[in-house]
């Protein structure tokens, strides 16, 4: 028995002090105000900082910079994966779903990490790697774009291999979604050529840019929704991408979808909540204090209560500090906030029987969170009842 001491521990309903948590092998074993007529193994002095369920990421290509640093530069998969996982429970972060994409073409890029053989790679990794020495708990997020045909057979054999743990839909095309502006889109372009090293891309008319997405084939509704229906079926859930209007949200409605991530616009946001969705936004907006690609503050979202989850997007360390940064600077109070980052996930993935919050008989991973300077550092981590990691700052 593991016990956690002078904690302030953040619950779904509020924080609270005076209370002992106990951990008994991978499980939270109750709370308990005196450690008289138990026996422990082991107490963790806590110091008054908080103690907070491990963070649960839903979307994230940080994997992705691990494997391949450099645009010409990759190292083996199953390293990048260890070295990253370390880097992800220093940040918080004890369940990840590793979002890798199944593009259409090369035009935004060639990546070697995005053909057939390399996804598929990497799922096999992210499956196997439980088997042998790990740090946290990996899924694979299979984000597919719907110009990818071949994605349809390859994600429904994901699903019945048990190698898929989120499927997501994403249409990266201009003149809706993420790339409403075609002037952002060409700017996209020219920078991911760059920086991924993929085929030169001649300028493009406005014209000639709309014509060639719109005359691409697409997956059809049918197979979305016969995807969506196997995922529903193996108890995984469905995310959009990208959505900008309500009328895209009720189409994704018919198909099926669960989950809007990053929705382009307050207006969607606003109308996603409505429908039910659970509705993600990136943590890094708000530590930049607006989108890179100059959509909704994910910020204003939160405040007008048009936002269920934080997510790093592609950079782990956001999601604590902007989960402290909504509570000191605008007054959201913490354990809401924690539960956009634990609870609300967990919900989402459908794996809150288990994850997302200190409740007795959850699984037992956990944060103890210290402020210094200003900023949240985690100090111990837990997973599976495990202390994985212990960080102590010195002056």
């Amino acid at each position: 028995m593991i016990a956690i001491i002078n904690g302030k521990i953040v619950t779904p309903d509020s924080v609270v002090a005076g209370k002992t948590l106990l951990i008994n092998h991978d499980r939270i074993y109750g709370f308990v105000e005196s450690l008289e007529n138990v026996a422990v193994d082991r107490v963790v002095n806590a110091h008054g900082r908080y103690v907070m369920p491990g963070l649960i990421d839903v979307h994230s290509d940080k994997l992705e910079q691990y494997i391949q640093p450099r645009p010409n530069s990759q190292v083996d998969f199953e390293f990048a994966l260890k070295i990253c996982e370390r880097d992800l429970l220093g940040s918080g972060i004890t369940t990840m779903y590793h979002s890798i994409s199944l593009f259409g073409d090369e035009y935004f890029g060639s990546s070697p990490l995005r053909t057939k053989e390399n996804v598929q790679r990497l799922a096999d990794l992210i499956t196997g790697i439980h088997l042998r020495n790990h740090l946290i708990h990996h899924r694979f997020h299979i984000r597919i774009e719907i110009d990818n045909l071949e994605a349809y057979d390859i994600v429904r054999d994901m699903i019945h291999q048990n190698k898929a743990h989120q499927i997501s839909f994403m249409n990266h095309a201009p003149g809706q979604g993420q790339y409403r502006s075609l002037a952002a889109y060409q700017d996209t372009i020219v920078k991911y050529n760059g920086n991924l090293g993929g085929k030169e891309v001649k300028a493009m008319s406005a014209d000639d840019l709309m014509t060639y997405h719109l005359n691409k084939p697409k997956l059809t509704f049918h197979q979305m929704e016969t995807l969506t229906k196997m995922a529903h079926d193996h108890g995984l859930p469905v995310a959009s991408h990208d959505d900008d209007t309500p009328e895209k949200l009720e189409e994704n409605l018919k198909i099926g979808v669960d989950i809007s991530e990053f929705p382009i616009t307050m207006e969607a946001a606003k109308a996603a909540k409505s429908m039910g969705f659970y509705t993600v936004v990136g943590a890094p907006n708000i530590l930049r204090g607006c989108s890179h690609s100059g959509n909704m503050s994910a910020t204003e979202a939160i405040l007008e209560d048009y936002a269920d989850i934080l997510c790093s997007d592609y950079y782990p360390a956001a999601i604590m500090h902007s989960v402290f940064t909504m509570h000191m600077k605008h007054g959201i109070p913490l354990h809401q906030m924690v539960n956009m980052a634990t609870v609300n996930p967990a919900k989402a993935m459908r794996i809150d029987d288990d994850y997302g919050s200190l409740e007795i008989g959850k699984k037992a991973d956990i944060l103890i969170v210290e402020m210094l300077d200003g900023y949240p550092v985690i100090t111990h981590g837990f997973v599976d009842g495990n202390p994985t990691s212990r960080f102590e700052y010195r002056r």
